[in-house]
């Protein structure tokens, strides 16, 4: 084993940097370590199995998929042929690298060749797009331009599965157990990640293994049937689990690829009462019905990327913006609502407490859907209300509703201090000289002791720092051209909103 230390140590030790600007789902968890392996199976005779097989892993708790997969494409073939001395010297260039900067576009020299990669940030645009190219008229040799640090081809890793995309949507949204059944441990990894991937912008907050074994510490736990199923995504090759996990709600096994006309065989949705021997055939064993109605035209347009030979990565972007789109649409209602539990600025006095932030009441927010529910912005017809109920007891909600609260709970102690802050300097003022009055020019602004103004007429209203007191608190605005408010961005700010007005709101 050896690690990367160097320049890079001290860095480990505070992640608030880098967290507090990176995209909630590429955060790094102290809890948590990513394995990424390149494995290598030779015929060999003087071996017992007939085989020798080497492993090499890179332990790291970001999760850039893409990179660290493409990282040891380059270093592992060398390893396997020079060993020690070429890790030694991978690593000794691996320890010149930058800290990842949210926001900023990298070259990583390794080897004789430069990756270019762009760290993601919060305010960038959700849709996927290629990082500029930057500076290379002075890289020798030309760098390799990685489109993403993290994302993979979701079109590759769903295509058994696309008519049950949605369903498969909805079961990670509620946080269900899930097996994930595969014919190689890279199918299982890569699934089982894809899977985790397809709730973004919103984190996934259930525990989750790409590829988990018998010989797991965790086996014994994940495998009784004297409690229910913790909320986990396994990704399992060995069929022995089919019969030690039939118990759990939802198993997808999928089997070696084979062509339907232009796509692969889809598994069919089957009950769990049939998943009982070790040859069971593919397809998704489960009881949960959805509560959305399939997207058809979402498949048809799939469909007809491939008999046009649609590049992969154009099929991927297609469904990744299908499932952003749905889980913004989802999400916007509850983002809206949380909004309004913001108590009003001039609730705001530098002789109070800070006011409390309201609670929040699932009946009420699930009245308010009938006039600003995802209706407005998706078209799927289906059961929303029962959707959002049962999201209401899953951990993402909880761990949603925790982040909103801690971030509404941040923005009111700044204001409290600024309007203590402004207080002090007022009474320095007048102690200073004033007349202990305040003058017609500042008695109506904020600070003053009287209720802010409202935005200037025909100003920008997201830009003005006084609120009205017919304000509420809404998202941040992101760089997108969509109406909808970018759940990418987790700041919040001061919007002014007539009676009359409408959402969304810049």
């Amino acid at each position: 084993m050896r690690q990367c230390g160097g320049q890079r140590s001290l860095w480990h030790g505070d992640d608030k940097p880098y967290n507090n600007k990176a995209p909630l789902a590429l955060q790094r968890e102290p809890a948590h370590y990513l394995g990424y392996v390149y494995f290598r199976q030779v015929k060999d005779s003087s071996v017992k199995r007939g085989y020798f097989q080497k492993s090499l892993v890179l332990v790291s708790r970001l999760p850039f998929v893409r990179l660290f997969q493409s990282l040891l494409s380059l270093i592992a073939p060398e390893y396997f042929e020079k060993l020690a001395p070429c890790l030694e010297a991978v690593c000794n260039e691996i320890d010149q690298w930058p800290a990842p900067v949210p926001g900023q576009t990298l070259n990583l020299p390794v080897m004789g060749v430069v990756i270019q990669v762009h760290i993601p940030s919060r305010v960038d645009k959700l849709e996927s797009n290629p990082p500029k190219q930057c500076d290379q008229e002075n890289l020798l040799p030309a760098p390799v331009v990685l489109t993403s640090v993290h994302e993979l081809d979701l079109f590759r890793c769903f295509r058994p599965v696309l008519t049950h995309v949605q369903t498969l949507w909805e079961l990670m949204l509620l946080g269900e157990p899930l097996v994930v059944l595969a014919p190689s441990p890279d199918v299982s990894s890569e699934l089982v990640l894809a899977l985790t991937s397809c709730l973004q912008p919103l984190k996934f907050c259930c525990d989750f293994r790409p590829y988990f074994t018998i010989h797991d510490s965790e086996f014994k736990e994940l495998t009784t049937r004297t409690q229910a199923p913790p909320n986990v995504v396994l990704g399992v090759t060995n069929p022995f689990f089919i019969k030690t996990l039939q118990h759990w709600p939802h198993v997808l096994r999928i089997g070696e690829p084979k062509m339907s006309g232009d796509l692969p065989k889809q598994v069919k949705l089957k009950k769990p009462s049939r998943l009982k021997t070790l040859d069971t055939k593919p397809g998704l064993y489960t009881s949960y019905t959805a509560h959305l109605h399939r997207d058809k035209a979402l498949l048809k347009r799939l469909l007809k990327g491939v008999q046009k030979k649609r590049p992969w990565d154009a099929q991927s972007a297609l469904l990744r913006r299908h499932l952003l789109e749905l889980t913004q649409s989802f999400i916007i209602p509850l983002e809206h609502y949380m909004a309004s539990l913001m108590p009003l600025q001039k609730s705001i006095t530098p002789w109070k407490s800070p006011p409390q932030i309201c609670p929040f009441r699932q009946d009420d927010f699930l009245r308010s859907l009938e006039h600003s529910g995802p209706q407005l912005t998706c078209i799927l017809k289906g059961d929303w209300l029962g959707l959002y109920r049962r999201f209401f007891k899953s951990p993402h909600f909880d761990g949603w509703y925790r982040q909103r609260h801690k971030e509404m709970a941040q923005k009111l102690e700044a204001l409290h201090l600024e309007a203590i802050s402004e207080h002090r300097g007022l009474d320095e003022g007048q102690v200073g000289g004033g007349s202990g009055r305040p003058s017609p020019e500042t008695s109506g602004k904020a600070g003053a002791g009287t209720e802010p103004p409202g935005p200037r007429e025909g100003g920008d209203t997201a830009a003005c720092s006084a609120v009205h007191r017919h304000s509420y608190w809404l998202p941040a605005q992101g760089p997108t051209s969509s109406p909808v408010p970018s759940l990418g961005q987790s700041q919040l700010v001061w919007s002014w909103r007539p009676k009359s007005a409408k959402f969304p709101l810049r």
